[in-house]
């Protein structure tokens, strides 16, 4: 309680005079303050209201969004509000979004039947759709010490996913269904198109190597064992996990998996904001008029 609070609530037994004197307060700074009551009322009033709006955007994105991606959604909702309010009334009611954890390393790297350069460079960007793709292979947990495998193809243009696939095997055609999946969301080709990888197996192999051919598609491969060139991917499947099992162990069963994931990927695509993307979904980025006609 503020010792101006304290005076008004004593007034009436006291009087401000002797009350100011004794908390070592002025009277004009407490009559100031008292004036400013139906300022502070609405301006609570207020922040009560915003923090609903901010709780219902942070239960239906699943207790994931900061104030940063809770603020893009509010202003794409019509209002208008600073982000440093946002992080004070989500810091003052307690909402807080997700944080990444530690990351564990799951790849391991395989010797490539041939040599295949690095086409990045750790430049993870594009200036196109459709120009350049990352991609790799994550766990998905399960009861039982079980897993499904995850294989991703993302533009770096939008950060779209634009192919995956999921199975419980690790074979090549985990890694081929998704790039032939990109294909299919570009209208049947990646001609031209850069892939960038990891040196996992399933990218070293022939077979792979083959339908990038048919695909029309230029492999890229970081060094050998160096996660940091190919964070855009690592990072992609750390944010999934952390946003679908949120801090949960596993999933109890390769359906619950799934559903989940798919359900994550189509929200990803289509709603969830990207800080680099000035906080527009992937899909909603390359919508945009100068982008349209690359991306077909």
């Amino acid at each position: 309680m503020s010792r101006f609070q304290f005076v008004a609530d004593h007034a009436g037994a006291f009087g401000v005079k002797r009350l100011c004197r004794v908390l070592s307060v002025s009277r004009s700074g407490f009559y100031r303050w008292r004036a400013a009551a139906p300022v502070r009322a609405a301006r609570a009033a207020a922040d009560a209201e915003l923090a609903g709006r901010i709780r219902k955007i942070h239960a239906e994105f699943d207790g994931t969004y900061g104030s940063p991606r809770s603020t893009a959604e509010l202003r794409q909702g019509g209002a208008r509000v600073n982000h440093k309010r946002v992080e004070r009334v989500m810091r003052d009611q307690g909402i807080v979004g997700l944080h990444l954890r530690k990351k564990v390393r799951t790849t391991v790297p395989q010797p490539a039947a041939q040599k295949v350069p690095d086409l990045l460079k750790r430049d993870f960007t594009a200036t196109e759709p459709n120009r350049r793709y990352v991609g790799d292979i994550t766990y998905l947990p399960l009861a039982e010490d079980r897993f499904l495998y995850l294989a991703t193809v993302i533009d770096l243009h939008s950060r779209r996913l634009a192919g995956w696939s999921i199975a419980e095997h690790m074979r090549t055609e985990l890694v081929t269904d998704a790039l032939r999946a990109a294909a299919a969301t570009r209208g049947g080709t990646l001609t031209g198109a850069i892939f960038h990888s990891d040196h996992g197996a399933q990218y070293t192999s022939a077979e792979f190597a083959t339908v990038c051919r048919q695909l029309g598609v230029r492999q890229s491969m970081g060094a050998v064992g160096t996660s940091a060139d190919n964070a855009a991917a690592e990072a992609f499947n750390a944010t999934l996990k952390r946003e679908t099992l949120q801090g949960a162990r596993c999933w109890p069963s390769v359906r619950a998996a799934r559903l989940a994931v798919f359900s994550w990927i189509t929200r990803y695509n289509t709603r969830r904001r990207h800080s680099t993307l000035g906080y527009l979904s992937p899909i909603d980025y390359e919508q945009q008029p100068d982008k349209v006609l690359a991306a077909a």
